[in-house]
């Protein structure tokens, strides 16, 4: 199966110097990938320069004369940069050019371009973003983790849905739990939003397990974890933060004196394993739901790895038709009513 994915090759803090280089990874480890590179010609054509020609024939170049800054408001990017690297990747997908758009850009002006150029699923209100969280149990996946600020009990319910079909095509779980998350497991818990939300997803033909805690996230307690975009970015960013602060600790009790760097030394192998277990750029790539097309939102600093990542489970969504399962199961509940 041929899978084509457009590269918004500008976007990120580092841009090329990142997207380049992990588009080549990528192309080495799938040899049914073919990438089409969105951005400037000129200055993507140098990176390509060396590589190997075989390689190159798997890679089109597709000139945008823009790029949306990581800081630029995205009504701005709407009306002002019709021909950036982001929207020009986004229309190759509405095009039916690319399966999917994988962009470290600006998230806001990615979300509000996305659901421009794509539009929405039928039965979808709003789009989120879905990522995947490192567990004591493998993964799970929490979604909005920040592109609805607020939800309805209803919007909430579509959340689980499309986290269901994601994780459900992609990680091959059939009928994945789904948590709400709450300030607490009992039922008198929480605000009139989530408690509505839990009457409609008890009635609805998810495997829902009830509400969970913050710290049934990293537990593994429940495959999806359904929130607003509020709770979820916050809760997600103090994981980030989190995983760095302990790195950061390990390093330095290790490098106090001589005793504690020969123990770093011994232990090293454990060290390493442990880092790669919590290390975000092995989670990174977040999902834009909802849309009719397939977009993967890169954090914005992430290096080669990170990004590699990112392309990684744009092509799993591709292979596993994720826009079309989770259409599938909004037209049995709402058209056919099963639910």
């Amino acid at each position: 199966m041929t899978i084509t994915i457009s590269i918004d090759a500008m976007g990120g803090d580092y841009g090329l110097e990142v997207t380049i280089p992990a588009s080549l990874q990528a192309l080495e480890k799938h040899a049914t990938l073919h990438l089409i590179l969105v951005g400037d010609q000129e200055r993507i054509s140098s990176h390509l320069a060396s590589i190997d020609p075989v390689l190159k024939q798997r890679i089109r170049i597709q000139h945008a004369s823009q790029q949306v800054e990581m800081d630029e408001s995205p009504s701005s990017a709407l009306r002002k940069k019709k021909d950036s690297s982001m929207r020009v990747a986004l229309n190759l997908v509405k095009a039916d050019e690319a399966g999917a758009c994988v962009s470290a850009g600006n998230t806001g002006a990615l979300m509000a371009t996305s659901r421009f150029v794509l539009k929405m699923l039928p039965g979808i209100d709003r789009p989120a973003i879905c990522g995947m969280l490192p567990t004591t149990q493998g993964t799970s996946y929490m979604l909005d983790l920040g592109a609805n600020i607020d939800a309805t009990p209803e919007s909430l319910y579509q959340f689980a849905v499309m986290g269901a079909e994601l994780v459900s095509a992609v990680d091959g779980r059939e009928n994945p739990t789904i948590g709400l998350l709450n300030i607490g497991e009992e039922e008198i818990k929480g605000n009139e939003i989530v408690k509505q939300a839990a009457e409609i997803l008890s009635q609805s033909d998810l495997n829902y397990h009830g509400f969970v805690e913050g710290d049934d996230i990293y537990k593994g307690t429940v495959d999806v974890v359904v929130s607003d975009g509020f709770v979820g970015n916050i809760a997600l960013k103090a994981s980030e933060g989190l995983a760095h602060m302990v790195s950061h600790f390990i390093k330095q009790e290790f490098k106090r004196n001589w005793l504690t760097k020969l123990a770093g030394v011994i232990a090293m192998p454990v060290l390493q394993a442990f880092r790669g277990r919590i290390d975000p750029r092995n989670y990174n790539g977040a999902s834009l739901l909802g849309l009719r097309g397939i977009v993967v939102k890169s954090h914005g600093g992430t290096d080669v790895i990170g990004f590699q990542n990112a392309i990684q489970v744009a092509i799993a969504e591709v292979e596993h038709a994720v826009p079309q399962k989770i259409n599938d199961h909004l037209h049995k509940t709402f058209v056919e009513g099963k639910a």
